[in-house]
């Protein structure tokens, strides 16, 4: 992947809307695109039956999860997404797993000129966690902000309890920059949050898919699939 020069990057959003991949990990073909209208009903239905998975992770908002997460509320969820990215503010891609709607990747708070940064988060169903599918998508996610979106450095802050997404990130070859003091509230109440970060230096010619293909955690399908 070529890296392109930051200051040359115009436009109010570039790098969006994109489709990125596939990549074939254990699990599967995963793949990135942007978040559809459609993605309603799986998006409720992992979200309500992973509560348990994945609340202890998440910022601490108003309403029960059930409610928060029921198919009636995507469309205003997707409307602002969509409008986030069509201002440059966000790049919220959907995780797809052999053709189906698994997780997200979320690039958020971008800023460009002259700082050129973004923090990335996401999430998998739980069902395919273990199998590479999440690694594979942040990889391609954040090759791209380094590519076409034209970033120049992407954080990453996780609960020290975590320790799945610790994994990824490790995977990934994100530096550790510190320990931010009760920085989120989370679960319901004010959480420690490690902070990690990455720039396009670091990443190298390959950027992080090469990274996972050349240590055997994923491969690159043929052109002509």
């Amino acid at each position: 992947m070529a890296h392109a020069y930051p200051g040359r990057v115009s436009g109010r959003h570039p790098g969006w809307p994109a489709h990125l991949g596939p990549l074939q990990v254990r699990a599967g073909r995963v793949a990135v695109r942007p978040v559809w209208l459609r993605d309603g009903r799986a998006w409720s239905e992992i979200r309500i039956r992973d509560e348990r998975h994945l609340a202890s992770w998440e910022p601490t908002m108003p309403g029960g999860w059930e409610q928060r997460h029921a198919t009636g509320e995507w469309p205003a969820r997707w409307l602002q997404l969509r409008a986030a990215a069509r201002r440059g503010a966000a790049l919220p891609f959907a995780v797809t797993l052999d053709g189906r709607f698994v997780g997200h990747v979320m690039v958020g708070n971008v800023v460009r000129e002259p700082l050129l940064s973004a923090y990335v988060g996401y999430w998998v169903d739980s069902r395919v966690t273990g199998g590479g599918v999440i690694t594979a998508a942040v990889a391609l996610v954040v090759d791209h902000c380094f590519g076409r979106a034209g970033l120049h450095r992407v954080e990453a802050t996780v609960r020290p309890e975590n320790a799945a997404s610790l994994r990824v990130l490790a995977k990934l070859g994100f530096r550790e920059e510190g320990l931010f003091r009760r920085y989120l509230d989370v679960d319901g109440a004010w959480r420690d949050h490690y902070c990690f970060a990455l720039t396009a230096e670091e990443t190298g010619p390959g950027g992080l898919t090469g990274r996972l293909v050349a240590a055997g955690r994923a491969e690159r399908p043929p052109a002509h699939e």
